[in-house]
């Protein structure tokens, strides 16, 4: 019997652990280590924000799940990682033996790369807040409610080193549509600070007519931009920026006021991760070859935002390369068929395609892009605006959380429905 631990329970860790289990027989033991005992949809977080969303309708408990799947939980964090030894060590001082270590824990948010930067709760300082998970989400929100009493500027954005730009675009536009229906958009100035060398970069390199669609959106919504913006500190009230210009050198320098703040910051891998001997590239990202195997551990995979992907391109300010819900199930989908393969004694073949599907909420709109795959060069490179999106992003959240506590990580319909769209998770083997 093997025992295979999957570290981190979130988009990349539920969905591989119900892979895992559905692939591997009964005889092997299936573990799910994660920090908190419940899972959160990340995607939803800005809506929690703005009020649109309760705590409730985006975080689902774990363990009932999981036991029904026949699939051991710990809501615990994890320590230290002995890869020698196949040993975790979780908080409380458990050990925990694995034959496959599976490491999909998302990342560590590294705010104290800027001064000033962070929420209160975090410890990065207090002067600027975060949508990347439902607490920080959730005080935003109980310092916007104090906001609307007495409204004034916004700045909202991603700090140098950034890699998800998605959510802080969407979140521009959220707070945007929500202003505009309290009837307080005119009292509400709104800049928006990137790290992106042009808006609609998106840490890829932009993605179709990504970049002239969303600078369209933003002057339509009165809405001001910084871009090869090197945010160096955070002072109570005020955001220091360095503008750079396509060669690097200093364009201008900003000190942007603001009333209250969103920006996303660099990520890191987490610490236990990062620990490990050979195990990870300088920020912590978990270096792994094509098959999601790491390149020092042959028994450790790792898929979702804590793997290491160099940038697509070279920015004047660092950027990073997001990774995407439907990437990091393919990532994981590769993984589950890797360790089946290991197990029967058969080399790793299975490769994810690294396919991405995005739909970004506008509030009352949306922005989608498929990009196949989602590093360049392409096959496939699409970019739409449209009501439609807007309605998408929420039949895909009901949809998603219904998947985690159904327990599947591909339903059937899904699988067909996008392959019927030429979307697949997995390349083909014979390739």
């Amino acid at each position: 019997m093997a025992h295979i631990i999957i570290v981190g329970a979130g988009i990349g860790g539920l969905p591989a652990a119900y892979e895992i289990r559905e692939l591997l027989g009964k005889e092997h033991r299936v573990t799910v280590v994660n920090a908190t005992d419940y899972f959160q949809f990340v995607p939803s977080n800005p809506w929690i924000a703005v009020g649109w969303r309760e705590r409730e309708q985006i975080t689902v408990p774990i363990a009932p799940y999981l036991a029904r799947k026949g699939i051991d939980f710990f809501a615990k964090a994890v320590t230290t990682i002995d890869a020698p030894a196949n040993r975790l060590t979780l908080t409380d001082g458990t050990t925990l033996e694995y034959d496959y270590l599976v490491i999909t824990t998302g990342p560590k948010l590294s705010f104290s790369e800027v001064p000033g930067a962070g929420p209160v709760s975090s410890g990065g300082g207090g002067f600027t807040h975060s949508v990347c998970s439902v607490d920080h989400a959730q005080e935003f929100f109980a310092d916007y409610q104090k906001f609307l009493e007495n409204p004034g500027p916004v700045v909202i954005g991603a700090m140098p080193g950034a890699s998800c730009f998605g959510p802080a675009y969407e979140f521009a536009f959220i707070l945007d549509t929500d202003l505009r229906k309290r009837k307080l958009r005119h009292m509400v100035p709104i800049t928006y600070v990137t790290s992106e060398p042009y808006i609609g970069h998106l840490g890829l390199g932009g993605v179709g007519d990504s970049k002239s669609m969303l600078e369209s959106e933003m002057r339509n919504r009165d809405m001001k931009w910084i871009t090869n913006a090197k945010t160096t500190r955070v002072e109570d009230g005020k955001l220091f920026v360095t503008q750079l210009d396509d060669l690097g050198a200093v364009y201008k320098e900003h000190e942007v006021g603001f009333k209250l703040s969103m920006m996303l910051p660099a990520f890191k891998g987490v610490d236990a991760v990062a620990a490990v001997p050979n195990l990870c590239n300088p920020r912590g990202f978990v270096l792994i070859d094509e098959h999601q195997r790491s390149k020092a551990y042959r028994n450790i995979f790792s898929a979702g935002v804590c793997v290491a992907i160099p940038p697509v391109e070279t920015t004047p300010v660092p950027t990073g390369t997001p990774k995407t819900g439907y990437m990091i199930e393919s990532m994981v989908g590769a993984i589950a068929h890797n360790i089946l393969d290991d197990l029967n004694g058969r080399p790793a073949e299975a490769k994810g395609t690294w396919n991405a599907i995005c739909l970004a909420d506008m509030g009352d709109t949306g922005a989608a892009f498929v990009a196949l795959p989602q590093i360049p060069p392409r096959n496939v490179n699409w970019f739409k605006k449209g009501k439609w999106v807007h309605l998408a992003k929420i039949a895909f959240e009901k949809y998603f959380i219904r998947k985690i506590k159904n327990g599947t990580s591909e339903p059937i319909y899904e699988k067909y429905v996008l392959k019927a769209l030429g979307i697949v998770r997995l390349a083909d083997r014979k390739k």
